[in-house]
């Protein structure tokens, strides 16, 4: 059974159509890119995924037990929010809040996921450094560890190398990817680097107000969105 299924989606603002005729699946372990030109309703679907929007036509169903409050999600981050005052290790367990239930705080087996998922993107040692005081690619680790204490099936990633340096864009993507590989955790990732959508991702939806294409990375390269959206030029 697909994690996600989304079937002619469409969604609107004011009585105005700005995204329609989305329809895609995706199985445990995919690794999706959404891509389109600014404007082209890429933000309105992560709105509509994580439920915070709802669409005007057609429908969204979760599969393998997915519920909507367990997606891992790594926003675009404000200046404001760089600016946050708290330590490494309270944002990372922020990531839990979702599965507190009714319990009012954090208990052994929460600050023990925030630890490991700390280890895992090599941050464990700045979990009492200051967030604000943090690199760019630095901060990007931490809310990625936050996402993953979120969700053991699904993230969505909002352009998650926006401002980064090579380097660490480079380090974020193989983080990313080593994550979808070990954890078999789908990864559906909103970002504008085509080239590294290609790399990484085993499918990609591209949007331009309607869905323009969706398939593989593969079948991506050869297609006419493709060509159009790379002004003639070749992945």
């Amino acid at each position: 059974m697909a994690i996600i299924t989304a079937k002619d989606l469409s969604f609107a603002y004011d009585g105005k159509t700005v995204l329609e005729g989305v329809n895609f699946a995706l199985s445990a372990g995919d690794y999706l890119c959404v891509v389109g030109e600014n404007g082209s309703g890429k933000s309105t679907l992560v709105k509509g995924l994580l439920g915070l929007k709802a669409p005007d036509g057609g429908s969204i169903v979760f599969g393998e037990g997915l519920k909507p409050t367990e997606i891992g999600y790594l926003p675009q981050q404000t200046q404001l929010q760089r600016d946050f005052p708290a330590s490494v290790g309270e944002v990372v367990l922020s990531g839990c809040l979702n599965g507190l239930g009714r319990r009012l705080h954090y208990n052994a087996a929460d600050r023990e996921r925030a630890r490991m998922n700390m280890e895992r993107m090599g941050i464990e040692e700045l979990a009492d450094t200051s967030y604000q005081a943090l690199s760019g690619g630095q901060q990007q680790r931490v809310l990625l560890a936050r996402a993953l204490c979120a969700t053991k099936k699904l993230l969505l990633l909002d352009e998650p190398v926006t401002g980064l340096d090579p380097i660490a864009t480079g380090e974020m993507y193989n983080l990313i990817k080593l994550v979808n590989l070990c954890d078999n955790i789908t990864v559906v990732m909103v970002s504008h680097d085509i080239h590294a959508a290609v790399r990484y991702a085993t499918h990609i939806l591209h949007l331009g107000h309607r869905q323009l294409f969706f398939g593989t990375a593969a079948a991506y390269k050869e297609s006419a969105p493709a060509r159009r959206f790379l002004g003639g030029g070749r992945l």
